[in-house]
């Protein structure tokens, strides 16, 4: 349904590429105002969306607004994620209104019902929203699509990727070795500066939306309990600048230099950029962290070429596989080699079988492995190496490969900050499914599937230190939480 045409209209701000029509409108633009659904990329600064549908606005002299859909339950998020999301949307709509006078609308329920009421109410002449590969989010705009007037247009601009995934890849990929020379071909194009965005020419008519984030917050908070939020992760968009660049803690300023030798130490956490969060919920662009870790370059060459491969041609070679595969959280996205290798050992005998609820619970015998997902439930993220070997005993531990998937999935989306994202998808599938890697020497269970075992992870690190540092970390979280308890407690009897 998606076109690959750019909009047919005069010099955009926005390079043609990073835009395609997915509807066009029977009126020409302008005889209504600009709405941009905003659902991927969270953010005022640095969000190709939003300059876009500022200047198509500003072209056609009417207003513009941004709209944001609260689905009530998107693919399982619980407090965790949602409290986090809410905080950051809190601190947009305050700097979109005030910095640009644009009015923050949100909406709860079905985005298929409430996008295009919101529209036909105010008369919209054009639709932007930012690009995510998922199907839940593609079904959805393909139903808007059907559902608006056919006097609207409909662009759809990617603002999360730096080479916008239609334009990096026509196909599906087979790995990163496939897809990185198509990319460092185009970022001189796609990896550039943005414009200033300056408040749009007209301004909207109607009084802001008063949102009650408060309620909002504790219902969330209420409803998803059973996974709550975390303190070590400040959201929003000048949180994520911070992590970025601060001067106190900033990856690029403080922590770059040992991101090459140090990211692959569970031990070493602060080795990582720690903008995962931020990353998935758009509060931050990939493009602004490329740019300032490129002023880093002359300083720490291998860590920036190193962090500039995992920012770009892995987190975009999980969109591509996520838009070209359908099936990217299940067996059957597995290659076919993959599959084949996987089924022929399905019945392999195992010298354990958890159910979801012990690997839910950490109830194995492997310490190591009990680590890692105490680290998930409590912490909100797991270490990335330890992601690796975590879904690989999945596969060894559960009756078969189509098992493994669906709790390796199901555990992620549910405790990970950054969980529900293409990164993730790719990460269990690549541990379990073999996707985007090649075959081994063949074994019991895991076939030609990459093998990771505990005495690797020995050699590696020191996993007695690891299992020590993850279980200081859950008796702070644990003691943080029961004095807050009991300090809410404490207030309820004084009233």
């Amino acid at each position: 349904m998606a076109s690959l045409s750019s909009p047919s209209t005069k010099a955009t701000a926005v390079q043609a590429g990073r835009i395609r029509v997915l509807k066009e409108g029977s009126q020409p633009l302008g005889k209504g105002p600009v709405v941009y659904w905003m659902f991927r990329d969270q953010r005022v600064k640095d969000n190709w969306a939003l300059i876009h549908a500022v200047d198509q606005a500003n072209k056609a002299n009417v207003p513009v607004a941004v709209a944001f859909n609260l689905f009530d339950q998107f693919l399982g998020a619980k407090a965790r994620q949602l409290g986090f999301m809410l905080k950051g949307l809190r601190q947009l709509q305050t700097s979109i209104e005030d910095n640009l006078q644009i009015p923050f609308c949100l909406f709860q329920g079905e985005a298929e019902e409430t996008i295009p009421k919101f529209l036909e109410e105010c008369g919209a002449s054009l639709l932007v929203t930012d690009f995510s590969p998922l199907r839940q989010i593609r079904k959805c705009k393909d139903e808007i699509c059907k559902r608006v007037s056919d006097s609207v247009t409909i662009h759809e601009v990617d603002a999360h990727n730096i080479v916008p995934m239609w334009v990096a890849s026509d196909k599906l990929e087979y790995s990163a070795r496939t897809i990185r020379g198509k990319i460092i071909k185009l970022l001189p194009e796609y990896l550039i500066d943005f414009p200033m965005l300056q408040p749009p020419n007209k301004k909207w008519d109607a009084r802001n939306q008063v949102i009650d984030w408060d309620s909002l917050i504790a219902d969330v908070s209420r409803k998803g309990a059973e996974v709550p939020e975390i303190e070590w992760c400040e959201p929003g968009e000048t949180a994520a600048m911070e992590v970025l660049m601060g001067n106190k803690d900033g990856f690029l300023t403080k922590r770059l230099k040992n991101y090459s030798t140090d990211r692959n130490i569970p031990l070493k956490p602060k080795a990582l950029s720690c903008l995962s969060p931020y990353l998935h919920f758009g509060q931050i662009s990939a493009q602004r962290c490329a740019l300032e870790a490129r002023g880093f370059r002359k300083l720490y060459p291998q860590a920036v070429d190193t962090y500039l491969e995992e920012l770009i041609v892995r987190r975009e070679l999980s969109d591509n596989f996520c838009y070209y595969q359908p099936h990217y959280d299940s067996l059957q996205g597995a290659w076919e080699w993959a599959r084949k290798t996987l089924m022929d050992h399905a019945s392999d005998k195992r010298e354990h079988i958890y159910t979801m609820e012990q690997l839910e619970k950490a109830q194995t015998a492997d310490p190591l492995w009990n680590a890692s997902q105490l680290e998930m439930v409590h912490y909100g993220k797991m270490h990335g190496f330890m992601r690796m070997y975590w879904a690989k005993k999945i596969l060894e531990w559960t009756k078969g490969p189509k098992e493994a998937i669906e709790i390796c999935i199901y555990l992620n989306d549910k405790y990970e900050l950054d969980g529900r994202d293409p990164s993730g998808y790719v990460g269990c599938m690549w541990s379990i499914c073999g996707v985007h890697d090649q075959g081994w020497r063949e074994r019991p269970i895991f076939g030609k599937i990459r093998y990771m075992n505990y005495a690797g992870c020995k050699r590696k690190f020191d996993v007695d230190g690891y299992i020590a540092y993850v279980k200081r970390l859950v008796g702070e979280i644990k003691k943080r939480k029961a004095e807050s308890q009991l300090s809410q407690k404490t207030k309820q009897l004084r009233k």
